[in-house]
């Protein structure tokens, strides 16, 4: 059985919902299609197309069987659940004031918890790109944040292939890439 990006949607609202600490209207469908991408993303651009696995050298009990389909099997699924759930107690944890929501500062330090070491520019690009109009990031704008870093940074290693943080696509590999993610 797999679930699509809508059957994901209603089962983690169901989910969300039960928490009032957090303040959320639920999760997005756009949300939900980044997380299916993100657990989902078994290929990679190559000049040749679709072709490079992003977990070749891990095994697959490692990211959760990554399975290229477009939907998540129950496997895809716990890792992602497991990831959420991570995910939770760093906003709970950063949500001082139990609004409901975290500010740009605190999320700074979120984000950092979360194993992303982001410079003051991205941090910025991130505050404009996930905040409200008072500044504060909600429950699904942040898992939205993690799962575009982890997904952005994962797609990066599997193209860093000599390990010096540089890479090289061309106009088609990056927009195969960042459609996707």
């Amino acid at each position: 059985m797999e679930i699509s990006a809508n059957e994901l949607k209603n089962v983690l609202n169901r989910v969300i919902t039960k928490h009032k600490d957090l303040n959320t209207e639920g999760f997005s469908l756009e949300s939900c299609r980044s997380m299916i991408a993100l657990m989902d993303v078994s290929f990679v651009s190559s000049a040749s197309g679709w072709m490079c696995c992003l977990y070749e050298a891990q095994p697959a009990e490692t990211h959760g069987g990554m399975d290229g389909t477009g939907r998540l099997n129950l496997q895809e699924f716990r890792h992602l659940w497991n990831k959420i759930k991570q995910w939770q107690g760093i906003f709970k944890h950063y949500n001082f004031d139990q609004s409901g929501s975290i500010n740009s500062y605190e999320m700074r330090n979120a984000v950092n918890d979360a194993g992303f070491r982001l410079n003051n520019q991205l941090y910025d690009i991130i505050t404009m790109r996930y905040a409200n109009e008072n500044m504060n990031i909600d429950f699904d704008s942040f898992i939205s944040c993690l799962v575009r870093l982890e997904a952005m940074f994962r797609a990066f290693q599997a193209f860093d292939q000599d390990g010096d943080g540089m890479i090289r696509l061309s106009v088609l590999e990056w927009l195969q890439l960042t459609m996707y993610a």
